[in-house]
């Protein structure tokens, strides 16, 4: 009996991997799509998202920026704009202390306000060991005999003010007169005179928001002269107030000295 012969074999299917790539085109093109979708999002939506989300954790943009609130009272979704939020005064971490280069900065920039005030005349100010000082002569400042600051005065101590403020050095202020004795309903001797004048400085820094722990008064009378009291050219110069920033040096002397009993 003869053997039956075997048959042809099917041909393998060569192109079966067509049908993967295809699923694998067919998906990453739905992956793109998505993207695009995404990146379309509207640009305002997500910066009212972002403002209420600054909103919520404190953060305060800067002036004329709205802060977006999305919750009401009750709870509900609510967009509230506020136009011109305030931002609150920040307040250093760290206390910043005046120095050598600072010194020289004030002193020029209280100079020019003088200048142009044209009331240079009235105030002299120097740097030395102690910080800088800022002499306030009797003429501009205090009519003779009296304690109390002269109105028209009042403008350029403020810019002195404002030139000083900011730092965290101690501030002494301290009197001083001529040696022509002084007797009066008010004032019985250079003394009171001298310290009555530098604790009216005291007051008006106060009064422009100074710390009353940075400021301290103290009245020489006639004993530390910087002029000859035997001519009126002297005397003038020797009558004044000392406004007095100390360096970071002396005042941390100070402080420490103040603490020990």
């Amino acid at each position: 009996m003869s053997k039956r012969k075997k048959g042809h074999e099917k041909e393998p299917n060569l192109e079966r991997w067509l049908v993967s790539y295809a699923d694998f085109i067919t998906l990453l093109f739905a992956v793109f799509v998505t993207l695009y979708a995404m990146s379309m999002v509207d640009k305002k939506k997500v910066e009212e998202v972002k403002a209420s989300i600054q909103s919520a954790f404190g953060i305060i943009p800067g002036t004329g920026s709205p802060v977006i609130n999305i919750v009401n009272s009750s709870g509900a979704p609510q967009l509230q704009v506020l136009d011109n939020p305030k931002i609150p005064e920040v307040q250093p971490q760290w206390p910043v202390y005046a120095e050598a280069g600072d010194f020289a900065r004030i002193k020029e920039e209280i100079e020019a306000q003088l200048e142009k005030a044209g009331a240079q005349g009235g105030v002299k100010l120097a740097i030395n060991e102690r910080g800088l000082v800022i002499s306030l002569k009797e003429a501009g400042f205090f009519a003779s005999g009296s304690a109390e600051v002269q109105p028209q005065s009042k403008p350029i101590l403020d810019k002195i003010a404002a030139s000083i403020s900011g730092y965290a050095n101690d501030l002494r202020v301290e009197g001083h007169t001529d040696n022509v004795p002084i007797s009066s309903p008010t004032f019985a001797s250079n003394w009171e005179l001298s310290t009555a004048r530098a604790c009216t400085i005291v007051r008006f820094l106060i009064s422009r928001g100074f710390s009353g722990n940075k400021l301290s008064a103290t009245g020489y009378g006639e004993y530390r002269p910087i002029a000859d009291n035997r001519t009126e050219e002297g005397r003038m110069k020797n009558r004044r107030v000392d406004i007095v920033i100390l360096s970071q040096k002396n005042t941390l002397a100070e402080q420490k000295g103040g603490t020990e009993g």
